[in-house]
């Protein structure tokens, strides 16, 4: 792809998206905008540059994507120096938790084209899953060249209920640190009982991301692998029935996922 890209931000998302981008070859040109100056890894690397901001864009350098992809707290103070942008054409892809396609508005004129993203870390990897919704000003085009950036990094679904965001935020862009918390507490679980610390660790790693590769390579529902696993008054029920009883998994994840969907909406306010 021949795109021009504008990327605001190289922090862990951005950072990780820009990875993907390089790695798929879906970009040709990158300015990366990042006050810490270029990441060391991206130095020297074909078609990728640094910009101290908005008034340090190369000369003629005209985006066909501008990608937000500061701290929502200080997006505030960034935005006005890339209004003009908009007039160029570019379409704005936002992957900012809480930040609305209305706050973008504002910021940059009602006429701009707005796509508000989640995206997850795994897209470092191409393993990455991002939730879209598109502003009216989107066209086509710029859709489908927002969706390829987007899938360079993993699957894509795209919605129109911008509400469902908060949601999004909760259960896949804040979800890999939930399955990383996953790990540190089965391998504390192996240490006590009784496992030393390196190899219970081990043990944990290998487990998740083996059971995660197993769910990836198959359409078969989670709970059938479960059961699977499963056998009649075996160890694995006798832990599930921890798990899975008053107090177990399902509601303590419900109630961290609540908590996660209602900062997203403080972040928008």
């Amino acid at each position: 792809m021949g795109v021009a890209l504008l990327l605001v931000g190289c922090g862990k998302m951005g950072g990780a998206m820009l990875d993907g981008w390089l790695a798929a070859g879906t970009v040709s040109r990158v300015v990366v905008v990042e006050p810490a100056g270029l990441p060391a890894a991206l130095a020297g690397k074909p078609g990728v540059s640094a910009a101290a901001g908005p008034q340090d864009l190369p000369d003629g350098f005209a985006p066909d994507v501008v990608v937000l992809a500061v701290k929502p707290q200080v997006m505030e103070s960034v935005l006005p120096g890339y209004a003009p942008l908009a007039a160029g054409g570019a379409v704005f892809l936002s992957i900012a938790a809480g930040k609305t396609i209305g706050f973008f508005e504002r910021h940059l004129g009602v006429g701009t084209a707005i796509v508000r993203a989640m995206p997850n870390t795994p897209a470092a990897i191409g393993r990455g899953f991002s939730v879209a919704v598109p502003n009216p000003k989107v066209t086509e085009e710029q859709r489908a060249l927002c969706g390829a950036l987007l899938a360079a990094a993993g699957e894509v679904a795209w919605t129109d209920d911008e509400a469902a965001m908060d949601a999004v935020t909760a259960v896949s862009g804040s979800g890999p640190a939930y399955v990383f918390h996953l790990v540190e507490a089965l391998a504390a679980a192996g240490v006590e009982a009784g496992l030393p610390a390196d190899l219970a660790m081990r043990m944990a790693r290998a487990t998740v991301s083996g059971a995660g590769e197993l769910l990836h390579r198959t359409d078969t529902p989670a709970a059938d692998l479960r059961k699977a696993v499963t056998s009649p008054n075996g160890t694995t029920q006798a832990a599930l029935e921890v798990l899975m009883g008053d107090g177990g998994l399902t509601p303590l994840m419900g109630r961290a996922v609540a908590a996660a969907a209602a900062r997203s909406r403080e972040l928008a306010s």
